[in-house]
C-alpha cells in the first residue's frame, strides 16, 4: 500500500514546483478587490482652509469641511463647520456638524451643534443634538423633510 519510493518520488516535487503558478489567483483577487473598493470608494471631503474666504454659493453632492469664511449659501451631503469657520448664509445638508459660527438658516436631516458652536438663525431639522455650551439664537423647527420643506410648502399653495 505505502512505499517510501512514492513519498520520495520527484513527481510530487515537480507538482510543488508547478504550484508557484498559483499566485496568479491572488494577483487577480486584488484586482477584484480594487474594483469593488473603487465602486464603493467615496471621494474625500473638500476642505476650505482657515485662511480662505469664499464669497458666493457652494453646491456639491459630496462632503465639505469649512475652516475659513464663506459669505453665501452652502448645499452639501455632509457639512462640517470647523471651530475657526464663519458662514454667513443658509446651509442645507443631509448631515450638519457645527463647531464654529453660522449666521443664517440651517436646514438638515441631522443637525449637531457642538459645545463650541455659535448659531444665529433658525434651524429646521429632522433630528437635532445641541451640546452643553453651544450658543444658539433663533428658532428650532422639526420637519420630516427639512431639505425640501420650504419648497414643498410653496409648491402645493401655487397649484
Amino acid at each position: 500500500m505505502f512505499s517510501k519510493s512514492r513519498i520520495n518520488e520527484p513527481g510530487p516535487k515537480q507538482v510543488e514546483a508547478d504550484k508557484p503558478k498559483a499566485p496568479e489567483l491572488p494577483a487577480t483577487k486584488p484586482a477584484m478587490d480594487f474594483g469593488t473598493s473603487a465602486s464603493k470608494a467615496k471621494p474625500n471631503a473638500s476642505v476650505l482652509s482657515s485662511d480662505l474666504t469664499v464669497v458666493g454659493n457652494l453646491k456639491t453632492t459630496g462632503d465639505i469641511q469649512v475652516e475659513g469664511t464663506v459669505e453665501g449659501d452652502i448645499r452639501a451631503h455632509l457639512l462640517t463647520v470647523g471651530e475657526t469657520a464663519t458662514i454667513r448664509g443658509e446651509i442645507v445638508a443631509d448631515d450638519i456638524v457645527v463647531n464654529g459660527r453660522v449666521i443664517g438658516r440651517v436646514r438638515g436631516l441631522k443637525v449637531r451643534l457642538t459645545s463650541t458652536a455659535r448659531v444665529e438663525g433658525d434651524i429646521i431639522h429632522k433630528t437635532i443634538a445641541i451640546e452643553s455650551g453651544a450658543h444658539f439664537e433663533g428658532s428650532v423647527q422639526r420637519q420630516d423633510d427639512p431639505l425640501n420643506g420650504v419648497k414643498a410648502i410653496a409648491g402645493p399653495k401655487a397649484e
